[in-house]
């Protein structure tokens, strides 16, 4: 039901499309209670929800004056209750939400209900891409063969999405070979505006991926979040947060030649991390911020837990309808996007002095020089002629100044494996270009494609011991790679096709070969991993390989010819070409201008409206897979999907919970302890008791 509330409930005429009502913030200002065009665009939003789902029961009357007066700096105590216009989920995290749904089902039939009430009150897409491995790589079948096998693994995990696709109205699902989440969820998924029941209102989000923030980058709401939050959110609850301080970092200058959003989003994780934004969110404005691609403003957002930010948000402005225009939406959804904006006064770029921000920063992007990250933490930026000095400063250093604690007379010791396959500490042994981080940004993909065809024009190879694969976040990378001519030249360089999804950010990079991997092993080698994506944790990318570095896909292409971290590219060269003559990376680099003419392969509506028109489309695997039908799940035996317990019992009187005594932390970590240290997020030795569980299963 509507209300009208500070008779903010006005008219609303899109131009293009149907009119309609929505609730306005500039109403709200007028009816005197707060400054709301001096707060943070990303709080207005998150305020109309508030206005918008007032029931003066789970949202009151006091939570929208109490953030319409939100005072920049100050202590925070009060909670925000924010409804989220929908809910975006990846495999892993999504099929525990939805086997959760599917016990309640089976609990209304068990009542004698109709098991159809048990519906998601807010819209839910599940998109599947956490699931599939770099087993195969390097070849041309790499795609296929790595999609078949997923299949294989995660049989009993599909039967059951598509039975909840079929089964549920508000439950969508993209299937495999598709994308990774959140560039689907930014190329296709995000609308700008939704218009329920004549009521138009902004797009918000929660995901249970961390890197959900990457919407961020065209100005929508939203975070990464637990499991429980976000089946609240799937149940339309509100999701609570503590009042958050607004960091306003104002961008001025322009990226110089030869640096990359990359360089520019390792340099912000960086200053970010040490002006301690943990919590808070971030905005960026100026005319920095305008200048920058959207796909360079998706990079940055994307990099928000990185840099310890609830989000890394950046308004919509005429970049912003551009990429909506050129990812293939509709012209009536454009015009409805940017009237209501306009309609709200969010529209445009905000400078310096038009908001009250908790504090402002300031960075000249200018100054940002190339660089990567690592070895073990993103925040860890090095410029990149320092590489080599830093890899081997950390060789020796101890384990807590973030070295690796080896003698340095090892540094220079080489091992051969039986098949003439010759490695030291420092050498790259995986080349990954993957992510999310990356992997949205035509420009830095262009460029990677460049650089290899420079490459392969010199006569430079790469090392036959590193596995090499391109995990593109969307089908449109490579279908703009093989228009611009620049897909052939990659997997010349061994960089094929190995999956649409999240592979080896994830530590899904699959297994090295056995004998490489007992030599790095046995001699204790600190060997690297040189990836275009958002984490390098140690163990993270491979158990075995100690020493990661982010850095976008061109300097990937890079380190793979180099083969070795130990390398400075102004003073040392890449390799010998065919010619003789030593290669050096300025001689293969390519300019702006060049990725510039080829960008019209890359914002092409035509090319988004047909890869995204029909998932089922050419998709042999995904359409062989069985599932059962009905509305209530039968649970066949499985080694993998069971139903919860929660709901066997059930009944419509609350129980008294339990008193708790003697209860006991299990462990207490130090710093910088991740999940990928203590949880399988990764692969699970097959020596472990799990692991010989699972194998004895098959």
């Amino acid at each position: 039901m509507t209300h009208n509330l500070f008779n903010s409930l006005q008219n609303f005429d899109p131009a293009s499309g149907q009119a309609g009502k929505y609730y306005s913030l500039p109403s709200l200002e007028k009816s005197g209670i707060g400054a709301i065009s001096r707060l943070p665009i990303s709080l207005r939003i998150v305020l109309e929800s508030m206005l918008r789902n007032c029931d003066n029961k789970k949202i009151t009357e006091d939570h929208v004056r109490r953030l319409a007066a939100w005072p920049p700096v100050g202590k925070r105590t009060h909670e925000i209750p924010f409804v989220v216009s929908r809910i975006l989920l990846q495999d892993f995290t999504g099929v525990p939400l939805l086997c959760d749904l599917a016990a309640m089902r089976g609990a209304a039939s068990r009542m004698g209900k109709k098991p159809g009430i048990i519906e998601p009150l807010v819209p839910v897409d599940l998109v599947v891409d956490h699931s599939v491995q770099v087993d195969y790589f390097g070849e041309p079948d790499a795609l296929r063969k790595n999609m078949e096998m997923e299949f294989r693994r995660n049989q009993e995990r599909y039967e059951f999405l598509k039975w909840g696709m079929n089964a549920f109205k508000t439950f969508k699902v993209v299937p495999p070979g598709i994308g990774i989440v959140h560039q689907v969820n930014l190329e296709y998924l995000a609308r700008g505006v939704h218009r329920k029941d004549g009521l138009y209102y902004p797009d918000t989000l929660v995901g249970t991926d961390s890197h959900t923030t990457m919407i961020n980058g065209i100005g929508v709401v939203g975070w990464g979040v637990g499991g429980i939050e976000a089946e609240a959110g799937m149940l339309g609850q509100p999701l609570y947060f503590l009042t958050p301080d607004v960091v306003g970092v104002n961008l001025t200058g322009k990226l110089k030649e030869g640096v990359t959003a990359t360089d520019l989003v390792l340099t912000i994780t960086e200053l970010l991390r040490k002006e301690k934004v943990v919590g808070s969110f971030v905005e960026f404005f100026g005319r920095g911020a305008a200048a920058l691609t959207v796909p360079d403003r998706a990079t940055v957002a994307n990099m928000a837990p990185e840099y310890g930010a609830t989000m890394g948000f950046f308004p919509v402005d005429d970049a912003t309808i551009g990429y909506f225009r050129e990812s293939g939406r509709t012209e009536e959804e454009i015009s409805a996007f940017k009237a209501y904006f306009v309609a709200q006064e969010l529209f445009g770029m905000p400078e310096k002095g038009d908001i009250d921000y908790t504090r402002v920063l300031e960075l000249d992007l200018a100054t940002v020089r190339p660089s990567v990250a690592g070895p073990k933490r993103p925040q860890d930026r090095i410029e990149l002629p320092r590489l080599k000095d830093r890899f081997d400063d950390l060789f020796v250093k101890p384990a807590n100044e973030s070295g690796f604690g080896k003698k340095g007379e090892d540094l220079a010791r080489r091992y051969k494996t039986s098949d003439g396959v010759d490695v030291g500490s420092g050498d790259v042994i995986i080349a990954a270009i993957t992510s999310c981080t990356n992997t949205s940004n035509p420009a830095v993909l262009l460029a990677a494609g460049l650089l290899a065809k420079n490459a392969v024009d010199k006569g430079l190879t790469v090392n036959r011991r590193i596995k090499t694969s391109l995990a593109p976040g969307s089908r449109v990378v490579t279908d703009y790679l093989e228009k611009a001519g620049l897909l052939r030249y990659l997997e010349k360089l061994g960089f094929y096709l190995a999956a649409y999804g999240c592979t080896t950010c994830i530590g899904n990079s699959g297994p090295l070969d056995k004998e490489l991997e007992e030599t790095i092993v046995r001699n204790g080698l600190v060997c690297a991993a040189v990836l275009s994506g958002n984490r390098n944790f140690e163990a993270r990318i491979h158990p075995n390989l100690h020493a990661n570095f982010l850095m976008s896909p061109p300097l990937v292409v890079a380190f793979a010819l180099a083969g070795t971290v130990r390398w400075n590219p102004e003073t040392e060269p890449l390799g010998i070409g065919r010619d003789g003559k030593q290669v050096y990376l300025r001689d293969i680099w390519p300019d702006s201008a060049e990725v510039a003419g080829l960008m019209k392969y890359a914002v092409d509506p035509g090319t988004f409206r047909r890869l995204y028109a029909d998932f089922t489309a050419d998709n042999r695997l995904w359409n062989s897979i069985p599932s059962a039908s009905g509305d209530v799940y039968p649970w066949p035996k499985s080694t993998y999907i069971a139903e919860p317990p929660f709901f066997r019992e059930f009944t419509m009187q609350p129980g008294k919970p339990a008193d708790i005594s003697g209860a006991r932390a299990l462990a207490i970590f130090g710093d910088s302890l991740t999940t990928d240290h203590i949880s399988p997020a990764g692969s699970i030795k097959e020596t472990t008791p799990a692991g010989r569980y699972l194998l004895d299963l098959g």
